[in-house]
């Protein structure tokens, strides 16, 4: 089983040689500068290794970002998760942090680049309406962007000898009784729409997509139970999937053929794409790589742009997904609360450290028999750690929990029945009354994403990114993330479309999973931040309403931390909610811990009723 590390090398004293290797290949491929984002040809977050080009050159570990390098300067584009972070792990000396909340890509672009700048960049990393997007801003200034076949980092790393191995994973079947739906079934609804949009075919490159679509799992990539795998769904119900054989066994590939699936060798999907000339293809440019979309221009195909049609489809779960989901959050919740009460029991006297507590919550997850995985490394920060939002301990940064923090542990897990995501706040010793009086804050915050109600499947999360954010605004504080995401049924922990944030487009519906996750963090001191899964629940009206009203169901069973919540900033209806809450996670975990009877003694301590 896959598990966390800790040894994690930090790239920084690296930097400026190899930026200065990059740059020695500039007049050989004609360019004066080099894109290099965090991504693998297939769009996921998580990439493997060989796909940590940018970590590679900068140092940075982020989960997003971008660099270019020029011949005098290098630029690295950040989010506000990672203000902080960029400044510890790159080279200040090379690179120039650009926080895009405060400076669009396009507008430094526009500022940097001349009608001299010819930039290079892999068209296997970037998507279609990336490059569309970049090609507009470079040309305004007379530049040119350049697509290169081979990624010029890749040849760096071989001439040094760092050339990293890519393994292929066998891949698995995902049973229908979890999946709710047979791949046939699901090929069948995605064909019609093929049919409705006048469609011979859709190119389909997102192994989210592909995964749910089959109804298959792998481990391609970390902590997420993908296959990398691209494939062509044709409107007659066939599915081309290019892939090697070898890497399901024949009951898989039997089972898959009855559903009109047909493999084939990964080196003849370019042969796939041109013998598509002439036919109507529907691709989302907002996922699709450069290089098919450019593929499918050159082959002379209709191109009829269009959102992945399996997103919102897998989005929206079904009874069998849902039912799973609860099982998994039973399972995962029992692993939590020992993990509470061992902790409580061992932190006083800086007894722990970070990694310790990463590695006894992983071993209680892994003691249910059913984890497969974490959802992503943990994000487990004491005091001034807690307050770098997307914070990953090593080795190196690893912190004792001393008397007076807080402990921000944001983690998860990958089971057959579900992904798990959930963040708590945890006092070592006494906490202050500003850590108090935040963590109650941020409560009210988790509490009015969790009650509120808005009209079914007409509401986007910004209006829930606003009702979330309205309780920190009244006392003067914000978080500079976004409020929630989507998960998937065993899929990945951060899925689309659907999202909670000022940005959001997609209109929310029953049945999808989103996270309900507000924060604050002081700079230097500590972090704040309270997360669940939540279910959008089906619509109601009662006989005295008008409109159908859609709300929340809290999945993740975790007790919030009462020893940090001041009852006096709460309303009668909050201190309602939460002792609700409290009462669900104790009927729902303390028949399940009859083999741990203290632990079930602390979670009834710990949601006894404020």
């Amino acid at each position: 089983m896959a598990c966390q590390s800790f040894n994690i090398t930090n790239d920084k004293q690296y930097v400026a040689a190899r930026i200065k290797r990059l740059r020695s290949l500039f007049k050989k491929f004609s360019i004066t500068g080099y894109l290099i984002p965090r991504a693998d040809a297939f769009g996921n977050e998580y990439v493997g290794e060989k796909d940590e080009r940018l970590k590679y050159i900068s140092g940075f570990s982020g989960s997003w970002g971008l660099a270019c390098v020029y011949k005098t300067g290098a630029d690295i584009f950040i989010d506000g998760r990672y203000e902080l972070q960029i400044k510890a792990e790159t080279d200040l000396s090379v690179f120039t942090p650009v926080p895009i909340a405060e400076t669009r890509i396009t507008d430094r672009f526009t500022k940097i680049f001349t009608a001299k700048s010819v930039i290079g960049y892999d068209p296997t990393l970037f998507t279609a309406r990336e490059i569309k997007v970049y090609r507009e801003a470079t040309e305004k200034t007379g530049a040119k962007l350049v697509a290169i076949e081979e990624n010029l980092i890749d040849v760096i790393r071989e001439s040094a000898g760092e050339t990293v191995a890519v393994t292929e994973n066998p891949v698995i079947g995902h049973p229908e009784t979890l999946a709710g739906r047979s791949s046939k079934d699901k090929i069948k609804e995605i064909a019609g729409v093929l049919k409705e949009k006048k469609a011979d075919a859709a190119v389909i490159t997102l192994p989210e997509c592909v995964c749910w679509l089959l109804n298959i799992r792998g481990s391609d990539i970390p902590h997420t139970p993908f296959v990398n795998a691209y494939g062509i769904l044709h409107a007659d119900k066939s599915f081309n999937l290019f892939i090697r054989e070898e890497r399901l066994s024949a009951d898989l590939q039997a089972s898959l053929n009855k559903a009109g699936v047909h493999f084939n060798a990964p080196e003849i999907f370019p042969v796939a794409l041109r013998n598509l000339s002439g036919k109507k293809v529907m691709c989302d440019p907002n996922g699709v790589p450069d290089f098919i979309y450019t593929a499918l221009q050159k082959a002379k195909t209709e191109i009829i742009e269009a959102t992945d049609p399996h997103l919102l489809p897998k989005a929206i779960k079904n009874d069998a997904e849902i039912a799973a989901a609860k099982e998994c959050h039973k399972l995962d919740g029992v692993a939590l609360v020992r993990f509470i009460a061992w902790l409580k029991a061992n932190a006083a006297g800086g007894k722990l450290t970070e990694i310790a507590c990463v590695k006894k919550l992983e071993s209680f997850r892994k003691e249910t028999g059913k984890l497969k995985d974490v959802s992503f490394d943990s994000i487990a920060g004491a005091g001034e750690n807690g307050a770098i939002v997307h914070y990953r301990v090593t080795e190196a940064t690893n912190r004792a929990l001393k008397d007076g923090d807080l402990f921000l542990l944001d983690s998860g897990g990958q089971y057959p029945e579900g992904t798990t995501d959930v963040t708590r706040v945890f006092a070592i010793g006494t906490p202050t009354e500003e850590m108090k009086t935040r963590y109650t804050q941020v409560l009210k915050a988790h509490i009015a994403f969790a009650t509120a109600r808005f009209p079914t499947g007409k509401v986007t999360g910004a209006a829930i990114d606003a009702i979330t954010r309205a309780p920190l605004w009244q006392a003067g504080i914000d978080f500079n993330h976004g409020t929630g995401h989507g998960v998937g049924a065993y899929l990945s922990v951060h899925e689309g479309p659907q999202n909670i944030s000022a940005r959001s487009t997609v209109k929310l519906q029953p049945g999808m999973f989103i996270t309900n996750e507000p924060g604050y963090y002081k700079a230097d001191a500590f972090g704040i931040r309270i997360e669940n899964i939540m279910l959008v629940t089906p619509g109601r009206k009662t006989e005295k309403e008008e409109i159908e009203t859609s709300g929340f169901e809290a999945l993740t069973l975790c007790p919030y931390e009462k020893t940090l919540i001041q009852q006096a900033l709460l309303t009668a209806a909050e201190i309602a909610y939460v002792n609700a809450y409290h009462r669900h996670v104790a009927e729902s975990l303390a028949p399940l811990l009859g083999k741990f009877p203290s632990v079930e003694k602390f979670l009834q301590e710990a949601c006894a009723a404020l």
